[in-house]
């Protein structure tokens, strides 16, 4: 074979490997997109980290984080939409920001903030018929965003100092808060409308009827002093809220609207506080102590009392009932409890973990 035969064999060849490189590559670069699509379960856990300033995505089988994606400066409560495609962040700053960062959950990136000022330092979350909720400490009042709209709609002022906590109940017609500072539950609720009277001036034509006018009614609970995290029952019959000063736990029939019992817990520290979802046991965190106290929500006696380390916040419990998730923001974790042996059973590594949600895609 001459020089030029053997010149072109060599070109031949690596014309022939550069392909089979390209080709490789790309392979790879589509199996891995694929592998990273599929490892998004439809169902997911949700976890801020205060320290990072971060939303993670976690596979709650694996407990493996998906993706991490960046927040504002002071997340501390996160709730996913009814079609687990958007996340709601609140920005706290201790009743002084004014933002709820979004979180496009299937682009996994950040999405433009909502700027809720009147409305400032939004801390609790809550999403029901089809709208974002959330308390505004600093404004002494809870707030509604319209996603459809992209507006905020309704707002309503408690009065009370720290308002803090918020459920909601599904037909967005109750709305309850804790008031840390001033010892107090708020409940909202949507009553009637009511005739508007006729307007001022002269006398309307006749067949002329004035719009109805939407009347919303508080009631306002003293509990006891610094409480903070709460639950409604899954039954909807009664409220559950945890004293940080006094360790006590105030229980609060919701038809009747006043304390039914108080409970000497011994949960000095208190920070959540939330049910099982068969109603029958109640889990509440202590920042102070590192506890998560576990009770009997019929004879209110305590089951048993778990230590996760230095300080527990945020609680998230398995539908099944099975497992809990413990924001753990001392100690850098999510402690994960089996609910069944009553023990930790591992952790998800989250540094300044607090806020948690699920999140189900549909």
């Amino acid at each position: 074979m001459n020089k030029a035969a053997r010149s072109q064999v060599f070109k031949d060849a690596k014309s022939s490997l550069s392909k089979l490189f390209t080709l490789s590559f790309l392979l790879i670069v589509f199996i891995a997109a694929r592998c990273k699509a599929q490892s998004t379960p439809v169902r997911s856990l949700l976890a801020l980290s205060k320290s990072d300033h971060t939303l993670s995505v976690i596979d709650p089988v694996t407990l493996k984080v998906i993706a991490s994606v960046p927040v504002g400066s002071d997340p501390h409560e996160v709730i996913a939409s009814a079609d687990g495609k958007t996340a709601y962040v609140s920005i706290y700053g201790g009743g002084s920001l004014h933002e709820l960062s979004l979180v496009d959950l299937v682009a996994q990136k950040a999405l433009p903030a909502l700027d809720t000022r009147p409305l400032m330092g939004p801390h609790g979350l809550m999403f029901a018929a089809g709208k974002v909720w959330f308390s505004a400490e600093g404004a002494k009042a809870v707030g509604r965003y319209d996603p459809a709209t992209n507006k905020f709609d309704w707002a309503m002022g408690t009065g009370q100092d720290r308002t803090h906590m918020i459920y909601v109940t599904a037909d967005g017609k109750q709305v309850y808060t804790t008031n840390v500072n001033s010892a107090t539950v708020s409940i909202l609720a949507d009553g009637p409308s009511q005739p508007a009277g006729p307007p001022p001036g002269p006398t309307p034509p006749p067949g002329f009827a004035p719009p109805a006018r939407q009347e919303w009614r508080q009631t306002v609970i003293p509990v006891s002093k610094g409480s903070e995290g709460f639950d409604v029952s899954p039954d909807g019959r009664e409220l559950w809220t945890a004293g940080a000063e006094d360790g006590n736990i105030s229980v609060i029939d919701v038809t009747a609207k006043k304390v039914t019992a108080t409970i000497d817990a011994k949960v000095v520290g208190a920070n959540r506080l939330q049910f099982t979802p068969d109603g029958k046991r109640v889990l509440v965190t202590s920042l102070r102590t590192g506890d998560l106290f576990i009770f009997d929500a019929a004879s209110h006696r305590e089951i048993k009392r778990i230590n996760t380390g230095r300080g527990a916040a945020g609680i998230l419990v398995d539908d099944d009932g099975s497992r809990a998730f413990i924001g753990c923001t001392s100690d850098n974790y999510v402690a994960v409890i089996d609910l069944k042996k009553l023990e930790v059973s591992g952790h998800i590594d989250i540094r300044g973990a607090d806020g948690l949600a699920w999140v189900v895609r549909r």
